[in-house]
């Protein structure tokens, strides 16, 4: 593979799979809650969700 097929194949891998904020929010929100319905929820919210346990925790 040439140097630019290369690098246009690592930006698809990386839009491709989800992001450190939703990551992050689904473990904040399995970490207090233990539910999947909420851990998806606030995935989908994702740093909305983790500026918010920041400032009220």
């Amino acid at each position: 593979m040439t140097q630019s097929k290369i690098y246009m194949y690592r930006g698809e891998i990386a839009r491709s799979g989800i992001g450190f904020g939703t990551a992050l929010a689904i473990a904040i929100s399995w970490s207090v809650n233990k539910s999947i319905l909420w851990a998806i929820i606030r995935g989908v919210l994702s740093w909305f969700y983790v500026i918010y346990y920041a400032i009220v925790r």
